[in-house]
């Protein structure tokens, strides 16, 4: 079986990396954009950057991005999914997407609890704001829930009301009874240790801000938290590698020699929209996932068996999967941090950072760049 295709024909993997760094030696502006990949495909993918004066940005950075950007100006409070699943005595899920976002969720944290955490035989209360067409998914499990409000366009003004009532002040009228509201904000005051459940993908950034202003003031009263879910794509664990290696989350700059980080400026859809790109190289290791922007620049393709481009990347080679063709170390959900995984069906395919490294290593004059 071929691993690796040149302008859409097959082709020794060698021939390909030297193809990949042809286009890469040539570049004005390199994107490495998906970043679909482990931590060892992260730090391969940040030195060739480095190398290369390269834009780094993975596919999740806007999810990313506004629970990063809810940290910095508001301040975030994090629990961990095992002290969420022993201590948790309620549990206030925000939103739509939470069960595509961590299938695991409602096994993970629906059921019992210790009885010495609970308010009564080890139930755990659950409120749903908008839960959305997740309503349907967890009617299926017959996990016992209290959604309030329908629409995920109404969370904005429910939390904002559902903040004031906490805080004993008045609110307006919204899509759900006053009688309601009030009830929740009691609940929610009265917990012994409460969570807050979200998703970046389905909230903005002004949601999360309001949320996690609501868990900060109901730590006035009680102790509360929040424990917001990764994107897919091991963006989390790119996300602490990108810290600690640059000092930045992704949407950073190389271009200068040295790392700048801009949300805006180094946004890949915009990136090759504009043209400001002339070569991309797309990595996505966990699923075979194409980029989703139309314009075509020239495409260094490191993708899991599957992946469909139109057209056909320049170069295209086949990358393992991790923690299933080779070992890897990425961010698990389950945990809430990066965790060491064993291979389930090992394989030779090459790893991201394999054949990053080969193509860094095929590359003229390390470190410079072209004019």
């Amino acid at each position: 079986m071929e691993h690796a295709w040149i302008a859409g024909k097959a082709a020794p993997l060698d021939a390909a990396v030297a193809a990949a760094a042809k286009l890469l030696a040539a570049s004005r502006q390199p994107l490495i954009a998906g970043l679909g990949t482990d931590v060892a495909g992260a730090r391969a993918a940040l030195a060739l950057a480095r190398q290369t004066g390269a834009v780094i940005d993975h596919m999740d950075s806007a999810a990313l991005a506004r629970d990063v950007e809810a940290m910095r100006t508001a301040g975030l409070m994090l629990t961990t999914p095992g002290q969420a699943q022993l201590y948790a005595d309620t549990l206030l899920v925000v939103g739509p997407g939470l069960v595509e976002a961590w299938p695991e969720l409602p096994q993970k944290l629906f059921g019992k609890i210790r009885p010495a955490e609970s308010n009564a035989d080890g139930e755990r209360r659950i409120f749903w704001l908008t839960p959305g067409r997740d309503s349907t998914t967890l009617a299926a499990t017959g996990t016992s829930m209290t959604a309030i409000g329908k629409e995920p366009r109404d969370l904005p003004v429910l939390l904002a009301a559902l903040r004031a009532r906490i805080a004993d002040r008045p609110a307006g009228k919204t899509r759900v009874a006053a009688a309601t509201l009030d009830e929740l904000a009691t609940r929610l005051k009265s917990a012994r240790f409460g969570i807050a459940v979200w998703s970046a993908a389905s909230l903005d950034a002004l949601t999360i801000e309001m949320l996690c202003g609501l868990v900060s003031d109901l730590n006035a009263t009680t102790r509360f938290s929040s424990l917001p879910l990764a994107p897919a794509d091991n963006a989390i664990g790119v996300l602490q590698t990108c810290g600690w290696t640059s000092g930045f989350p992704p949407r950073t700059g190389f271009g200068r020699g040295f790392a700048e980080h801009d949300p805006w400026r180094f946004d890949s859809r915009r990136l090759v929209a504009s043209g400001e790109t002339d070569c991309v190289l797309w990595i996505s290791a966990y699923r075979a996932q194409a980029p989703a922007w139309r314009e075509t620049p020239p495409t260094i393709a490191l993708t899991a068996q599957g992946a469909v481009f139109r057209p056909a990347p320049s170069v295209q080679i086949q990358v393992g999967r991790p923690g299933v063709d080779h070992a890897c170390v990425q961010h698990l959900a389950s945990t809430g941090t990066l965790v060491a995984v064993e291979a389930s069906a090992p394989s030779g395919i090459v790893s991201v950072a394999d054949a990053i490294a080969r193509i860094a290593a095929a590359l003229p004059g390390h470190g410079e760049r072209p004019c």
